[in-house]
């Protein structure tokens, strides 16, 4: 047993507290079950399902699902590990309600020994600002997505609409979204939202599921060389930790979301099953010739591929505001807390989402190639977010009397993340400077 943590009697003693979301007495509006399943369903299945064929070309047909099974399981082990190390930390402090994320990491690490002391303003400004940065990278990349689909579609008509004027245009009902303070309101955005995705991702199977070819003509196991390439799509696929502290907290019964047929359960199962059966059709439809997403494969000028690019585009468009609101959680609390109390608070809010909201739209309007820079971000926020700061949590705040299985999932945690980050920033790295140096003039 190690030496009891110098500062965890000081923790366990503080008297009862608020939260940095300012939520002591409870939730106004607070989500059901089926709620909060819809939200998390969706900030997990976007457009990223559709690069999931393109991931089992790097892993191969046999090994990318026992790889991805895994990879979510560790994902969804994060969670747990993040959301119980919460809840301890909310009954330390006698707290109504779960600390957020960033709360959780500075108060795990102001529990654990010296050596993540010295690092507790750090951790938890880093993540906030991964956060941050990812989930409005995100929103700037469906700026990007849905103006160039509704381009594309328009001129194969005749139509010459210029995409910076349709970004322009989708701003208005973006700007409309993003003002939804509640996720409780956000409901009916994330059911349409699932509905049109949903859609979409059947659509595309029911097209690509016509005269597959036999398994045995697809490779089994992918090279040495491209097999980190498929931990880096599917990290990014199953990276929804921002979202789930959240949801949690505005349940109405918030036992019943990290319990075993609990919301994050159920609802990672599903999305799960979506990119097994996105990748592994896919990939045995078009083989080597299966492209980054799998509605380029569609058929060219069809107009039931053009329906189906159309209804991804739209629910991408009713995404947007469950995405930006994980980014305000983040910034209006600690912005609040350091310049508040404003005299109109929901005025105060507004004004600081209308200004995160032009900021996604600036950042898809000026950035040449935005999607290559958000896939960076992504390879960097998605590996830290979902593979390290859950363990460097967990060894913090259970320092010396950590289980062993527990210990384990941490260090395999830990080891998945260097080979994340460093596969995914070296291809990203190298498709930035392929894309500004050796493109064709």
């Amino acid at each position: 047993q190690g030496k009891p943590n110098e500062c965890s009697e000081d923790v366990e003693n503080q008297p009862e507290e608020k939260g940095s979301d300012g939520h002591s007495l409870g939730v106004k509006h607070p989500t059901t079950y089926l709620e909060s399943l819809f939200h998390l369903i969706k900030g997990n299945i976007g457009s990223g399902v559709f690069a999931m064929g393109d991931a089992f070309k790097n892993a191969g047909l046999l090994l990318a699902p026992v790889l991805t099974i895994f990879l979510g399981f560790v994902c969804i082990y994060g969670n747990h590990v993040l959301i119980n190390c919460s809840k301890e930390l909310g009954r330390r402090r006698k707290m109504r309600q779960y600390p957020t994320f960033p709360d959780t990491m500075e108060w795990s690490f102001q529990t654990g020994p010296k050596c993540f002391q010295r690092f507790s303003h750090t951790i938890r400004f880093l993540v906030s600002l991964f956060n941050i940065m990812a989930q409005l990278g995100f929103c700037s990349v469906y700026f990007v997505f849905i103006s160039s689909t509704l381009h594309t579609i328009l001129k194969r008509h005749g139509y010459l609409v210029d995409v910076h004027v349709l970004m322009a245009i989708i701003l208005i009902p973006m700007v409309s979204t993003a003002m939804v303070r509640n996720l409780k309101f956000l409901v009916p955005f994330s059911v349409l939202a699932n509905i049109l995705t949903g859609a979409g991702v059947c659509l595309t199977m029911y097209i690509s599921m016509h005269d597959l070819p036999p398994i045995t003509s697809r490779n089994a196991v992918g090279s040495i060389s491209t097999i980190p390439l498929f931990f880096g799509t599917v990290i990014y696929c199953f990276e929804g930790i921002g979202l789930v502290l959240p949801l949690q907290s505005e349940m109405k019964n918030p036992d019943k979301f990290g319990s075993r047929f609990g919301v994050l359960n159920v609802g990672m199962t599903i999305v799960g099953c979506a990119l097994l059966w996105v990748g592994f059709v896919g990939y045995l439809k078009y083989g080597e010739d299966v492209a980054g997403s799998l509605t380029l494969n569609l058929p060219k000028n069809s107009l039931f591929s053009e329906v189906v690019q159309l209804t991804i585009a739209i629910g991408l468009l009713f995404s947007y505001a469950l995405q930006f609101h994980v980014a305000v959680t983040f910034v209006w609390p600690d912005y609040n807390r350091k310049y508040g109390p404003f005299k109109h608070p929901v005025l105060a809010e507004c004004g600081i989402r209308l200004g995160m909201a032009l900021i996604t739209f600036v950042a898809a309007e000026v950035v040449p190639k935005l999607g290559l820079f958000i896939s960076l971000l992504g390879s960097v926020s998605s590996t830290a977010l979902a593979l390290v700061f859950p363990p460097l949590c967990d060894l913090a705040l259970h320092w010396g009397h950590q289980p062993g299985p527990n210990y384990l999932f941490d260090c395999v945690s830990l080891l998945l993340a260097v080979v994340g980050f460093s596969t995914g920033t070296f291809y990203s790295l190298r498709d930035i400077i392929r894309a500004f140096f050796y493109s064709p003039t």
